[in-house]
C-alpha cells in the first residue's frame, strides 16, 4: 500500500495511508486489494487526552484516561492487532467504548476484535463475572445496526454478529461521560450516509467527523445509504458551529477527519465553501433541466479538480452522487 505525506495543521507532517475504496458503493468489508502486512499504525497526540491513529482505512480517534480507552472507528479488520498494540502503548486499561461514525467497513472492520479485547463497565454484586464475559460496548446510530444486520448484497460476505453495534441511539444526539470529560455523539441527517455520528470531546476540544469531512478529496456522498450533498453541507456547517479557532493562530478546536490530515476550523471552512459552491452549481444546472450527462460534460468542478480529485473516475463518482442526491433527495 502506498503512503503519502499530508501536512499537519501545525506545520509538521506525518505519513498517512492513502484512502482506498472511498466509492459510495457496497459495504467495504472485503480488503483483498491491500497488503496490510506492510501498513503501520501511526499515533499522533492531538490535545487533551485524545489521539489520532492512522493506518489502513479511516482515521481512528483514541481517548485514554482513568476509566479506560474509548475508540472512534476501527479501520479495516486486518489492522485490529496493530491497533491494539498501539493502544496498549497509550494505556494499560481496557477498551470500554467503541463508537462507529458510520457503517462502512474501513471504519468498522475491527469492531469485533477490539470489542472482544475490551470489556464493558458494570456494577453490582456480579460485576466481575459480567465484565469478564462481556466485550466493550459498540455505540452507533441505529441506522448503522439496521444496515449491518440486513442481508448482504450478492457476492458480499455477511458481517459477523460480533461487529454489530450493541448500544444504539435514534435521535439527534447521545451523551457519554468518560475519562473525566463529556463526549457528545451528534447525528447529522442524511450527510455522508443516513447513520453518521460526529464525536465531540468537549474538554479536550476535539471533534471526530468520520467521512463527513475528508479534506483530501471531494465529498463522499453514499446515495445508496441515505447520503446527500445537502445534508453533508449542513453537517459541515454544524462542525463549524462547534469549532472555535485559536486567536490569530492555527489551532483551537481540532478536527480529526475520516481520511486525511489533522485539521482545525479553517480547513473545515475551506472545505465547506467548496462543497457549497459546487452544490449550488449542480442545483442551478438541475433547475435548468440539464441531464446528468450534460452536467458531466459542463465540467462544473474543473476549478477544484486539481485539489480534490486524483483522476477522472473520482470526479465522475462525485458528480454522479451529487446530481442524484439533489435530483432525488432522501426522505428525512
Amino acid at each position: 500500500m502506498k503512503s503519502i505525506q499530508f501536512p499537519r495543521a501545525l506545520g509538521t507532517s506525518v505519513l498517512i495511508a492513502a484512502p482506498v475504496l472511498l466509492a459510495a458503493g457496497g459495504y467495504l468489508y472485503a480488503q483483498q486489494q491491500q497488503d496490510f502486512s506492510k501498513v503501520e499504525e501511526h499515533v499522533l497526540p492531538v490535545q487533551g487526552n485524545v489521539y489520532m491513529m492512522v493506518g489502513a482505512g479511516g482515521n481512528s480517534t483514541i481517548q485514554v484516561g482513568k476509566d479506560g480507552v474509548l475508540v472512534v472507528d476501527t479501520q479495516f479488520a486486518p489492522m485490529a492487532d496493530k491497533m491494539l498494540a498501539e493502544i496498549h502503548k497509550l494505556s494499560d486499561k481496557p477498551i470500554r467504548y467503541i463508537i462507529n461514525t458510520h457503517v462502512h467497513g474501513d471504519h468498522t472492520g475491527g469492531n469485533e476484535a477490539l470489542s472482544k479485547a475490551g470489556g464493558i463497565i458494570v456494577g453490582g454484586n456480579f460485576a466481575g463475572q459480567v465484565a469478564a464475559n462481556s466485550p466493550a460496548a459498540i455505540l452507533a446510530h441505529e441506522n448503522v445496526l439496521n444496515r449491518m444486520s440486513a442481508p448482504p448484497a450478492a457476492g458480499q460476505p455477511a458481517i459477523p454478529f460480533g461487529a454489530f453495534p450493541t448500544d444504539t441511539y435514534f435521535g439527534d444526539s447521545k451523551d457519554v461521560f468518560f475519562n473525566g470529560e463529556a463526549v457528545q455523539l451528534i447525528h447529522p441527517h442524511n450527510a455522508h450516509t443516513d447513520g453518521d455520528t460526529m464525536v465531540f470531546f468537549r474538554r479536550s476540544d476535539v471533534i471526530s467527523t468520520g467521512d463527513i469531512f475528508t479534506p483530501g478529496g471531494f465529498p463522499n456522498v453514499d446515495v445508496n445509504r441515505g447520503g446527500s450533498l445537502n445534508g453533508l453541507v449542513a453537517a459541515l456547517n454544524r462542525i463549524i458551529e462547534i469549532t472555535v479557532p485559536a486567536d490569530k493562530q492555527e489551532g483551537g478546536t481540532y478536527v480529526i477527519p475520516g481520511h486525511g490530515h489533522l485539521c482545525d476550523e479553517a480547513d473545515v471552512v475551506e472545505y465547506r465553501d467548496m462543497a457549497t459552491i459546487l452544490r449550488d452549481r449542480f442545483q442551478d444546472a438541475i433547475k435548468k433541466g440539464m441531464t446528468l450527462d450534460q452536467v458531466k460534460a459542463a465540467k462544473l468542478t474543473r476549478d477544484y479538480d486539481p485539489l480534490y480529485a486524483a483522476n477522472e473516475a473520482v470526479i465522475d463518482r462525485f458528480v454522479t452522487a451529487a446530481f442524484n442526491s439533489l435530483s432525488h433527495p432522501p426522505k428525512p
